[in-house]
Formats: C-alpha cells, structure tokens, sequence
C-alpha cells in the first residue's frame, strides 16, 4: 500500500487513526496489539504471503532479544547469540534478495548451468531487517529494554509508518515509547503538516522527474545504438531528473513516515538534511540517508575498529562498508560499483587534506560542483539495469560516439517540465527554510503558512486522484 494512493489517505488512515484515539484511547496495550495488526495488514496489501516471512523474523528476533538479555553478563554466550541472531537475518535477506544473483554469477563465472530459482522480494525486507538486527544489538548493549511480550517487538519491527522504505528506526530511539509514548495536540499537527510536505515531494516533484527520468533512460535501454538514439544535454537532463527523483522519492517518504509517527506518539530520527548543498562526498554521506549510514558505522564500522586503527586496516574498514553499503541497495553489480565509488571518494578525501580544507569556504562552488559531479554520475551508475547501459548513458553524457548536442525530444521535455525542475531545485536547498525561520511569527504568516500547506495537499490529490505516474524507488530495497 502507497502513502500516496487514495486506499491509504482516504480509508486506511482515518480508520486507523479512528479506532487508534478514538475506540482504544484509554488502553496502551490495546493501541499497540491494534498498530500491530494495522501494519501487518499494510504489508499484506501488496502480497500477503510475505507477512509470514515478518512474522517468522519477528519471534526468531523477539527470542534472541529474550536470549541475549539473559546471557548479557556471560560474554561468549551473548557474543554467540548476537552472531547467530546476525547470521539468521543475513541468510533470510540472501534467500529473497541475493541467492539469484550469486548463481547467475556462478553460471557466468565457471560457465555452469545450475538452476536460477525465481524468487520474489519481499517488499522492505532490507529495513526492517536491519532494525531486527537494531533491536537485538541494542538490548545486548543496554540501550533498550528486552520486549517479554511478543506484540511489542512485532510493533517495532512492523511498525508501518518506517516499514518498507525507513527511515531504519533504531531501537534505543523508540523502546521507551512502545509503552510510554505520550501522543499530544501539537506532535499531532506537526505530523499531518510533516506528512503533506512529503507527500508533496514525492507527488508533484519525484513523480513528474520520473517521467523525465524513464524517457532518457529508456532511450538507452531500448536502442541497439544507444549514442545515436539520445543527445547529450537530454543524457543531463535525465541524469539530473533522476537526481531529483530519488531524493524527493526517498526523502518524500521519510518525511511522511516521520509525520505519521508523530501522529501515533512516535518520534524517529531525521533521515535526510539538504545533501545536495554537500561539498564533499564526507559531508553527503552525513546528509543523505542518514539512518543508514549512520546503522553501518554503529554496527558494522566502529566494532570492526573504525579509525582507530592502522591506517591500512582503516582502509579496509571503510571498503567493507562500502561494499556492503552497495550490496544493500540490491543485487546488482551496478549498486555495487557505486558503493565502492563513494569508498574511493571517501579515501581520496580522508587521507589528502581536502577534507580538512572543507570547512574553509574558500573554493566552496568548486567543491560544490565536484560533489554534485560525482553525486549524479553516481545516480547514473544506480539507476541503470546493468553496467553496459550505465557505461553508455555515461557517454552519451560527455559526447562519446555519434551524438548531436540537443534534439526535439530535449526541447518537448525541457519545455514540459521546465517548472518542476525550478520547484525541485528549490525545494533541495534549505533556502524556504531560512525564509521560514526569518520571518515574523504572527497571524499573517500562519495563515499565509497554512494556506500554503493546503495548497500543496489539494494539489497532491488531484495528481493520485486522476492516477498519475506514481513509482516508489525504496520499495525494491
């Protein structure tokens, strides 16, 4: 079920909401066992049968928390239970998302003809994995409590505000509100004000990008002569167009998952803050994802040493990350590359002095564009099928084979969506956000602020009621 699809604004929303406030209010057990529900029921939407594979990581999780805080004092016990807890989560996500790819890879590799299963993914199976892990981890560490009842850890890991595309909630940032949230007036229209931005991002901006975005990629994937079929400044348009998509996508869904949370007592961590005004990949890499990132270095980065190491060990630190960064996103030797693209980057700038010359301003434009430069051909890289198509939308970019400057199919795009490239530009730098915070509070300005806010809402609706292109990137993840 989509956030942005009239089945979820219009009827499972305000019934959840409903029966939430309204027939549970005086029971937290009662709203928890009904959360529960409601989200296993968000998930069953689109294939219920992947339900039972939640289900099945929820008690295999909820057991070794029961099993690593007994044990917490014996140091070998609870190390083997936090591996095996590790393994068993690893091996569920390979099954689903990577045992296809390892065989073809096999097949191609050794030229075998072993039999490739067809698999489907479940939907999110990444997120909340990773938060499955999250809570084991953290209640081993202390940082959260061990959940006795079932229901709660199902609430946790399910929970379908951050079920399928995150933010990857950590447990120590909610274990104390599964059972003492305090759900309030003002969180409540934050949340619904929250909510409608992101929908806006993902509605009038990703959307309309993704247009754009498909056009230049197909004309790539669907010609024998790639460079002949595109022009060059329609390759950068659509580059750029998918730059846009991804992050209003993405960050779109982060910001309505943070809104409804709110709405339900919840407060999760931010997940994206203006990475594209970064001025290195070091300062992207805090700005993009956020929860991500920062899951890698807190369970994987800092207990395999960090930086407190050799600087050769420190290497091989960060290529672990990063290649583990990239096997996340899919399997795929592209995510891959990209992955140890953004590793090669971060090396370059942790062991020259570019990263400490960061916080001088001098040349900020330049480091502005060479982050950007990287950030797009990155994107680039992400978005195509297969190496092949990205090495030939790269060329096409830089002019590399027969190709003219510009065509007809530029000039219609470029004319069409003109608007919501201006709007998308805008909308990624925190610009509306300093211009928010100057001006006066009074009745003028919110009411100026809440027109504004309903204007983006009827706006959205009028694009999902007529059924407009509606994609959602994070959902293969």
């Amino acid at each position: 079920m989509l956030f942005s699809s009239n089945i979820f604004i219009f009827i499972f929303l305000p019934i959840v909401l409903f029966v939430y406030y309204f027939l549970l209010g005086k029971s937290r057990n009662l709203q928890n066992i009904f959360l529960f529900i409601a989200s296993l029921f968000f998930y069953a939407w689109g294939e219920p049968k992947f339900v039972l594979i939640m289900l099945l990581s929820i008690i295999y999780n909820w057991l070794m928390g029961l099993l690593v805080n007994k044990y917490r004092d014996n140091n070998k016990i609870s190390k083997l239970i936090i591996f095996v807890d590790v393994l068993g989560n690893l091996f569920i996500i390979f099954i689903f998302k990577y045992l296809m790819f390892t065989i073809n890879n096999i097949n191609s590799i050794f030229d075998l003809s072993l039999n490739v299963p067809n698999i489907a993914l479940p939907i999110g199976i990444s997120f909340f994995t990773f938060q499955a892990i999250s809570y084991v981890i953290d209640v081993y560490r202390g940082k959260g409590e061990a959940q006795s009842n079932l229901i709660n850890v199902g609430l946790y890991i399910s929970l379908f505000p951050q079920l399928i595309a995150g933010p990857i909630v950590r447990y120590e940032t909610v274990s104390y509100e599964i059972k003492n949230r305090k759900e309030n007036i003002d969180d409540f229209t934050d949340g619904v004000v929250r909510f409608i931005v992101g929908l806006g991002k993902k509605v009038i901006i990703s959307n309309n990008m993704a247009l754009v975005a498909d056009k230049a990629f197909n004309l790539i994937n669907s010609s024998s002569s790639p460079i002949e079929e595109i022009s060059i400044l329609m390759s950068w348009l659509g580059a750029i167009s998918y730059t846009l998509q991804i992050y209003f996508d993405f960050g779109g869904y982060s910001d309505m998952a943070i809104g409804l949370g709110k709405m339900f007592g919840f407060h999760f961590l931010e997940n994206f803050n203006y990475p594209y005004i970064s001025k290195s990949a070091t300062e992207f890499w805090r700005r993009w994802h956020i929860s991500l990132s920062s899951w890698f270095r807190d369970y994987v980065y800092i207990p395999l040493g960090g930086s407190r190491v050799n600087k050769y060990r420190h290497i091989l630190n960060l290529f672990i990350v990063w290649l583990l960064t990239g096997i996340w996103h899919g399997a795929n030797w592209t995510f891959i590359i990209w992955g140890l693209m953004y590793f090669i980057l971060l090396i370059i700038e942790k062991f020259t002095s570019f990263d400490i010359d960061c916080k001088n301003k001098k040349h900020n434009w330049i480091k502005h564009i060479y982050t950007m430069f990287f950030v797009i051909i990155g994107w680039v890289i992400f978005r195509s099928e297969n190496v092949y198509v990205a090495l030939n939308y790269i060329k096409s970019m830089f002019g590399i084979g027969n190709i003219i400057l510009f065509n007809d199919v530029f000039l219609s795009y470029i004319r069409q969506f003109f608007i919501y490239f201006v709007v998308g530009i805008i909308a990624s730098s925190p610009i509306l956000k300093i211009a928010k915070r100057k001006l006066k509070n009074n009745i003028i300005t919110n009411i100026i602020y809440i027109l504004f806010i309903l204007i983006i809402f009827i706006i959205c609706i009028s694009f999902i009621v007529k059924g407009s292109y509606n994609p959602f990137i994070y959902f293969n993840f």
